[in-house]
């Protein structure tokens, strides 16, 4: 096997851990391998070029890059000279980190705060219900504290996605030193 045989199988290896890790955050194995193919990619690339080293269809190479590039995986690069689109991985995996998740969680936030607000409006509206009887009062009481906990729960996630997006999470949790890595 020739040498840049070699270093192609190696590239794989961690290509196809890339696919699997993208699965277990809920992504698809191919926008995983689409990101370890432009990771180890030297240059920003074209569409085109993606697809002649990917061998993915068109649309769903197309439908991968939007996808990554929503998450900040893939950036647009522009090159004098060149017309068509350009593409680059994000090579910094802290960030990468970061923006990923800062992203679901400010969804999970809003999506979940939305509803408990809802949930409770009418919860507490049952309280002066004169239908509802004692029992069911202390019911709904006790969802309305759950409630609350859910509450306490999504703003300290606030505070962790502010940590994530300021920084700060890195005084907590340091980067390792360049001598730290093996």
């Amino acid at each position: 096997m020739q040498s840049s045989e070699k270093i192609e199988q190696a590239r794989q290896d961690y290509i196809e851990s890339l696919a699997e890790t993208m699965e277990m955050y809920g992504l698809s194995p191919s926008m995983g391998r689409l990101f370890g193919i432009m990771f180890f990619h030297d240059q920003p690339i074209t569409l085109d070029e993606m697809r002649s080293l990917t061998g993915m269809s068109k649309t769903s190479m197309s439908t991968g890059v939007r996808a990554l590039s929503q998450l900040k995986l893939v950036h647009k690069k522009w090159k004098k000279g060149v017309r068509k689109d350009l593409y680059e991985a994000e090579h910094d995996q802290f960030r990468s980190f970061v923006e990923f998740f800062a992203q679901l969680w400010e969804k999970e936030i809003e999506l979940n705060q939305k509803t408990l607000r809802k949930t409770e409006r009418k919860l507490k509206n049952l309280l002066d219900d004169p239908d509802v009887t004692p029992d069911e009062k202390e019911t709904v009481k006790r969802d309305l504290e759950k409630l609350q906990n859910a509450k306490r729960y999504y703003s300290w996630l606030e505070h962790l996605v502010s940590a994530f997006e300021s920084g700060e999470i890195f005084d907590h949790v340091p980067i390792p030193e360049e001598s730290d890595k093996s």
